[in-house]
């Protein structure tokens, strides 16, 4: 029976990626044959793995030595499954520091795609506190900084603009999350130009595909999507149940694969930041950084086997 507490062998090395002048070499078995997933940047066309991760309340921990042992395996489970991609935010608590507590300690230091989030009102405060993150995260320059849940976003973004202009950061954008009005960050989407937007989209949360990822493709704008499980709940429904047998033709061992297989399979969507604080999770997630991405008619049959559940 395949279960979501099911361990994946993961792939062997590291995507060398743009970020911050950062390097490593990390070997793994497994995954030597399939394709790693990657999906393009639309202002720049920079490829990324689709399968990020996310430090949302996983990350905000102590600096305890325990607590960051088990942190760095998370990260090297993550570096092995090809990830690149890692998204954090001064609202996060600790995560910021813990990410960069982890990356000072590596005797190489890992090739990441390195985003937050600048989470304030006014300009002072917003440029002090992203100075802040980099301190954190143990970055020189962001790859992404994000106006988080659009709080005083005509200053923030302001802002970023200028430190793009300016070679300060790479890519700017806004993020929302799951329950929110649209309406204002639809917008914004239409009238800024952005190169990320981030919002909640999942199997039972399917709100996105009506405007958001639609505009997204119009406006040549990268997704990044978080609550890829709806913080859990889509396990609760799946349960110990057994794939459909079709899961194996789309490279799925797991439901968390089959879940994020699942976002995989729009075309608008760039990459997806689950997070988790246990490795045998991340090993899962991971595993769908490889293999096929499901065909609409794929999808639609994903779509009708979850609503049968």
């Amino acid at each position: 029976m395949i279960k979501r507490r099911q361990v994946l062998q993961l792939g062997a090395g590291l995507l060398a990626g743009p970020a911050l002048g950062w390097s490593s070499k990390v070997n793994s078995a497994g995954h030597t044959n399939a394709t790693l997933i990657q999906r393009p940047i639309p202002s720049s066309g920079e490829l990324l793995p689709v399968i990020g991760m996310g430090t949302s309340r996983t990350f905000d921990t102590g600096g305890d030595a325990d607590s960051l042992a088990a942190l760095d395996e998370v990260l090297a489970a993550f570096l092995a499954g090809k990830g690149t991609v890692i998204d954090s935010s001064p609202m996060y608590g600790n995560a910021e520091s813990r990410v960069g507590d982890l990356v000072r300690a590596m005797p190489e230091k890992p090739s990441l795609f390195a985003a937050t989030k600048v989470w304030t009102t006014g300009r002072e405060a917003g440029i002090a506190q992203m100075k802040q993150s980099a301190r954190r995260m143990a970055v020189d320059r962001f790859d992404l900084i994000a106006v988080h849940n659009l709080v005083d976003w005509r200053t923030q973004l302001a802002t970023l603009k200028e430190w793009k202009a300016e070679g300060k950061v790479r890519y700017i954008g806004i993020t929302t999350s799951h329950g929110r009005d649209h309406a204002q960050f639809l917008q914004i989407m239409r009238d800024e130009p952005l190169d990320f937007v981030q919002f909640s989209y999942n199997i039972d949360n399917r709100v996105a595909e009506q405007e958001l990822l639609p505009l997204a493709r119009d406006r040549g704008i990268a997704t990044m999507i978080n609550r890829p499980y709806q913080r859990g709940s889509l396990f609760a429904k799946s349960g110990n149940r057994e794939l459909p047998g079709f899961a194996r033709d789309l490279g799925c061992s797991s439901w968390g694969q089959f879940y994020l297989k699942f976002i995989l399979a729009h075309p608008a969507v760039t990459c997806i930041i689950p997070a988790s604080s246990r490795v045998k999770h991340m090993r899962d997630n991971m595993g769908a950084n490889f293999g096929p991405v499901p065909d609409a008619s794929a999808r639609d049959e994903m779509l009708r086997f979850y609503q049968s559940l």
